[in-house]
């Protein structure tokens, strides 16, 4: 049954944390710039529990834990790189964590584990059934309120891509299919185990001894390829007698199938291996995550996901994350741009005047996109390298240039938008006008001045601290739904680390103060933890540092003249 978290939780006077803790150690705590008052003020309170309501029962059940605080743990779990047991340690004995979520009282309980694996769970599934992200919904809201609270213009932005490796084990097809095979065999009910004959079973328990990697490790390649096209047939035979509602990986099995090997047209009992050019870099990569692609991007070979960052960019105001994709990793670049401008619109409000992008995301139809929103588009290259021959229309002809030989080429209009020349070679050359667009495209992007292609280049530090705990270019876990949890929840704690950056820098009010008095000091911390409390301008800081000026002045004249120095209070 769904509850909301109790907004006016009081304090227990027996049980507070800010009331047991004396000297430096309570200043400490209870200082507004402090990192774990400031994560529950802008991440922790600003979490809508209401986009999880739908994932209990309205009636029936117990009363859930607080959902604000179990995204706040697994987003400081993501946050500094702990294990699930490092987080509860922390969360149970870590003042800073605790006071972080909103727990500050010793006496208040954490969320059970079960609970906590559990709402992932409910996540998970819904969004499998649904295919809504209310992870994703939960970033929108809370970057949305950071963008109206700090003012952040949002008039250009950048984006990059990056390749991440899923938790999974680099494995030859051989392997991917034996183990398919087992797993599928053991995850069937012992009263189907009769449809298969005793060949079959003989052959899948001679499986289920060895694995896959020792089998491929001992054989050679004809030994491997024989073993491969017996798998197949089998395969073949266990599709034809099961069928989905059998096992949970019926379908996993029927895909592997159909990745690796072919039919024959001879005769419908023979199975056929695929040649290596025939498979598909969409095609299963483990059986363990089935959502996972392969590709080869600049002789990096990654098993897994291509996750894409869009951010603000603008030199005088915060910048902040505002958008977060991940697709497999056969995904092109140039089919983030849409989503990203779409996504960020929603979170400022508005779109955005400029794009910086690299020439991975540059595309006709991007470009065209751009134009229809009137955004400036800085994508500083195309794709593909570049043309032989120089195309530019002058008075409705066009003149091709040959940039290897300096040749200016005469052009025939063939038709309405094709030309053609005749080569070197003594051939014909055909020029579309997409061809043509494209040209001068290249030109223009020539053109941009180097600051403006330099923007772009910080949004690669962003991605360097979005994958700052994985190991070996890898995540610890499987799955696109899980990869995408993992990005968002990583993306809002860089948001934060920038809001808390960007608070200090305009408000380090304890540490510019030069207070002199203890009853001074004492009357001024009062003031400065009131209007930090209720957002109100920096003026105020302004106004208490002449005043702590004037003060100095004071304690001068009370030298001189012998004056109590308190006599001015």
């Amino acid at each position: 049954m769904f509850k909301k978290t109790n907004k006016n939780q009081q304090l227990d006077i027996f049980a507070s944390i800010s009331g047991a803790l004396k000297g430096t150690s309570a200043e400490q705590y209870s200082d507004p710039q402090a990192w774990h008052n400031l994560f529950y003020k802008h991440v922790v309170s600003r979490i809508d529990e209401d986009l999880f309501k739908r994932l209990f029962d309205e009636k029936m059940g117990a009363p859930n834990a607080p959902i604000k605080v179990l995204i706040g743990m697994m987003a400081i779990k993501e946050a500094f790189g702990w294990s699930d047991s490092q987080l509860f340690e922390q969360v149970r004995f870590n003042l800073l964590v605790r006071g972080a979520l909103g727990l500050y009282n010793l006496n208040e309980s954490i969320p059970a584990e079960s609970t906590y694996y559990l709402l992932r769970k409910r996540i998970h599934e819904y969004q499998v059934q649904t295919n809504i992200d209310l992870i994703s919904q939960v970033f929108e809201k809370i970057t949305s309120e950071q963008v109206k609270e700090f003012e952040v213009e949002g008039g250009s932005i950048r984006m990059d891509s990056k390749l991440i490796g899923s938790n999974i084990a680099w494995s030859s097809r051989y392997e991917i299919v034996h183990d398919t095979l087992v797993m599928f065999y053991n995850s069937l009910d012992t009263t189907l185990l009769s449809k298969l004959n005793l060949e079959m079973r003989s052959q899948i328990d001679e499986l289920q001894q060895k694995k896959g990697s020792k089998i491929v490790y001992r054989s050679n390649p004809t030994e491997i390829k024989e073993r491969l096209e017996n798998l197949g047939l089998l395969c073949y035979e266990i599709l034809s007698i099961f069928t989905e509602n059998d096992s949970k990986h019926y379908a996993t099995l029927k895909r592997v199938f159909e990745d690796y090997f072919i039919t024959s047209k001879d005769t419908d009992e023979k199975v056929d291996i695929k040649k290596n050019k025939d498979i598909s870099s969409d095609s299963v990569q483990s059986p363990h995550d089935t959502d996972c692609a392969y590709r080869n991007k600049s002789g990096s070979k990654v098993k897994g996901y291509s996750m894409n960052i869009a951010e603000t960019c603008d030199t005088k105001s915060l910048n902040l994350i505002t958008d977060v994709q991940v697709e497999k990793a056969n995904a092109s670049d140039t089919d983030f741009v849409k989503p990203a401008i779409d996504q960020t619109a929603k979170v400022l409000g508005h779109y955005p005047e400029n794009i910086h992008a690299d020439g991975a995301y540059q595309s006709s139809g991007n470009v065209e996109f751009c134009e229809e929103l009137d955004i400036n588009h800085y994508f500083t290259a195309m794709q593909g390298s570049k043309a032989r021959y120089d195309l530019h229309m002058e008075n409705q002809q066009l003149i091709v240039t040959d940039t290897y030989t300096g040749e200016i080429i005469p052009a025939t209009l063939i038709k309405p938008g094709k030309w053609s020349i005749k080569t070197d070679k003594n051939k014909y050359r055909y020029f579309a006008q997409k061809e043509i667009d494209a040209c001068q495209r290249r030109k223009q992007i020539e053109k941009i001045p180097k600051e403006k292609r330099d923007i772009r280049n910080n949004v690669e530090a962003t991605i360097f601290q979005l994958c700052y705990h994985t190991r070996n270019n890898k995540t610890a876990y499987r799955g696109i739904i899980k990869h995408k949890f993992w990005a968002i929840i990583r993306s809002i704690w860089l948001n934060f680390k920038r809001i808390m950056k960007h608070i200090t820098q305009i408000g380090p009010i304890h540490s510019n103060l030069r207070l002199k008095t203890p009853f001074f000091n004492q009357i001024l911390n009062k003031n400065i933890v009131f209007y930090q409390k209720f957002d109100l301008k920096p003026a105020f800081i302004s106004f208490f540092r002449k005043i702590d000026d004037l003060f100095d002045d004071l304690i001068l004249l009370s030298k001189k003249f012998s004056i109590n120095k308190y006599y001015f209070l």
